[in-house]
């Protein structure tokens, strides 16, 4: 299983030890890490994965491979800018906002959108009116939200 994870370049110590524990998840059950591939929320997460002798995979936004974080097993550059959110969202199963900024609003618009399940760790309020549509899930632990990413794309 491949899953997103998605997060601030920047953000507070509490949100990068949160994005570590998610990769070190991801990893422990043999999933492979995506994400933009640059620092903060996507650094730590590649981190984790790395410390567990996993995969992950950096999807960049420019053309430049030296920017990407020294922890991932492979950096994709794309020259796209923000458009490649896209990318990065498209290629994970599931995907995991750790916190973020207007680019991981992007993208759990983009995941959502797209059908795939979403898990909010400490991320954007989001609310939808219909309840026929499955939204945002919000998760407490990096734990519970790889179980939630694993159990609903297995529904």
């Amino acid at each position: 299983m491949y899953i997103t994870v998605a997060g601030a370049s920047e953000c507070p110590r509490e949100l990068l030890d949160l994005a570590y524990q998610v990769g070190t998840e991801i990893a422990k059950r043999g999933h492979v890490m995506v994400c933009g591939g640059l620092g903060g929320v996507m650094d730590a997460a590649a981190r984790g994965v790395h410390d567990e002798d996993g995969t992950s995979v950096g999807i960049l936004p420019d053309s430049d491979r030296a920017r990407a974080s020294k922890w991932l097993s492979v950096s994709i550059p794309t020259d796209l800018g923000h458009a490649r959110n896209t990318l990065v969202v498209l290629s994970g199963d599931a995907v995991i906002a750790v916190g973020g900024s207007y680019g991981t609003l992007s993208e759990i618009a983009f995941g959502l959108k797209m059908g795939k399940p979403v898990i909010g760790l400490q991320t954007w309020e989001l609310e939808r009116r219909d309840p026929r549509q499955r939204g945002l899930i919000k998760a407490r632990t990096a734990a519970e939200a790889v179980d939630l990413a694993e159990q609903l794309t297995l529904t």
